[in-house]
């Protein structure tokens, strides 16, 4: 899977350090074994948004993680701990690859999936105000990874409510989070991939 730029709304964080948001976003997460969240996704090139789509994103420790799309309807990204499938409608066609070597934008997500570090995922990582709000970013360890940056938006309650992910491409994608919900009923099924009907499965190399 595939990670990303993250941008903070800090409401009642302001003068907070870097040390102490950070510490306080990974005690939400690392409480939760599992979330449920709705999103909205925007692909942005040259700043200009291509297209937005809308979806509820599960995940589940450790290393599971479903987004599914009502727009478009019947797209899925799926992480079963192990491999991530990507399936497209339009194109019947699911792409199949191993979590480590995944391109997709989608994949820095893994991160929540354990116990969230962000020293540990991020190379180097800053705080600042701009405009009454707190941005993290992070840069990655390594360019393997198929993010160039990583910003986070997070509320007084210390929730990730925004992601602008800044691909290697220099494409950006920004995804916005609401109603988020912890600990709710995500089953084994849920991450248990199954080929759509006559949908072509292939194997991708990164």
């Amino acid at each position: 899977m595939r990670l990303a730029v993250i941008f903070l709304v800090l409401h009642g964080l302001h003068g907070a350090d870097l040390r102490t948001t950070l510490r306080q976003v990974e005690e939400h997460y690392n409480r939760a074994q599992t979330l449920t969240v709705g999103f909205e996704q925007r692909n942005l090139i040259h700043g200009t948004p291509r297209r937005v789509e809308t979806g509820t994103l599960t995940l589940r420790k450790p290393g599971r993680m479903r987004w599914d799309y009502a727009e478009p309807a019947g797209k899925f990204f799926l992480c079963d701990g192990k491999q991530v499938y990507f399936y497209s409608p339009a194109a019947n066609r699911v792409e199949r690859s191993p979590l480590k070597e995944s391109g997709d934008f989608r994949a820095p997500m893994a991160f929540l999936l354990g116990k969230l570090n962000f020293r540990k995922e991020f190379a180097d990582l800053s705080l600042r105000e701009e405009d009454g709000r707190g941005i993290v970013t992070g840069l990655p360890k390594s360019d393997r990874v198929p993010y160039s940056k990583v910003e986070f938006t997070i509320t007084e309650q210390y929730r990730i409510s925004k992601l602008v992910i800044t691909n290697q491409d220099q494409t950006v994608t920004e995804i916005q989070f609401r109603n988020e919900r912890s600990n709710v009923a995500a089953p084994d099924g849920l991450f248990r991939f199954s080929k759509p009907p006559a949908a072509e499965l292939v194997d991708v190399e990164q």
